[in-house]
């Protein structure tokens, strides 16, 4: 009983140790993107291989640009889309959190209604809903997070380590520097990575020459890029883009 008792006092030890090393890790990688541009994300070399493996090439279009080099449009349609509250929280906003959760209650709920009335419409044959869209509350620092050094899973375990890492961004990075990684690392379509190539890919125009207008239709494409890649003409993006439009005025740059 002792032997195992040590043994596993042993391996607790370990995977604290290899816990802490992990942590310390990404703090390094974080440190050195104060003054080193990153050169790729966990996310797009995961997305590179999976359009090599899908499509036998190399997938991959991404050109960085300084936070100067970036039109100021699209900084305050993003933050307008994406993260109203950019400016103030610190990593996250946990009223965008409560308000996220809510709205997938009620959408859940909703749903269980309708899969009820449906069951009593059809008992002999149960009718299969299509799952409500789960609607998130992630900030900025959160999405650059997860992109830089986590996989796309759900679970509770990445959402702590998405936690860590986003409080450590926040501490090493200023909200510019955050914002500027952000704009340079996100995914615009498929295989299309950050500003640069998401205006070049569009709209034939590079990331500093972009309009309210294609700067507002950008930020919208964010939660979807893919779908909205193959659906340019959907009459949500064109309503939201001029929804966009309007708030970005109202956004103060960090």
């Amino acid at each position: 009983m002792r032997r195992l008792a040590a043994a596993l006092l042993r391996l607790v030890g370990l995977l604290v140790v290899g816990g802490v090393c992990l942590q310390l890790y990404f703090l390094a990688r974080i440190a050195l993107m104060a003054v080193v541009d990153p050169q790729s994300t966990t996310f797009q070399r995961s997305e590179a291989f999976r359009i090599a493996n899908e499509q036998g090439r190399l997938g991959w279009r991404h050109e960085w640009r300084d936070y100067d080099e970036i039109s100021d449009h699209l900084k305050r349609a993003v933050i307008a889309s994406e993260d109203a509250g950019f400016a103030e929280h610190d990593g996250v906003d946990w009223d965008a959190i409560e308000k996220a959760w809510e709205r997938n209650q009620r959408a859940l709920e909703r749903m269980d209604r309708q899969q009820q009335q449906a069951e009593q419409r059809a008992r002999q044959r149960p009718i299969v809903l299509r799952q409500p869209r789960i609607v998130g509350g992630s900030t900025i620092t959160q999405q650059l997070a997860k992109n830089l050094f986590l996989s796309g899973e759900r679970h509770l375990t990445r959402k702590a380590q998405e936690f860590v890492i986003t409080m450590m961004l926040e501490a090493v990075l200023d909200k510019r520097r955050i914002l500027e990684i952000y704009l340079n690392s996100v995914e615009w379509g498929d295989g299309v990575f950050g500003a640069e190539a998401a205006a070049q890919r569009y709209f034939r125009t590079s990331a500093s020459r972009l309009t309210p207008h294609q700067a507002a239709r950008l930020a919208v494409m964010l939660p979807a890029p893919k779908r909205y890649e193959q659906r340019p003409g959907s009459g949500y993006l064109a309503r939201r883009t001029a929804t966009i439009v309007a708030r970005m005025g109202a956004v103060q740059l960090p």
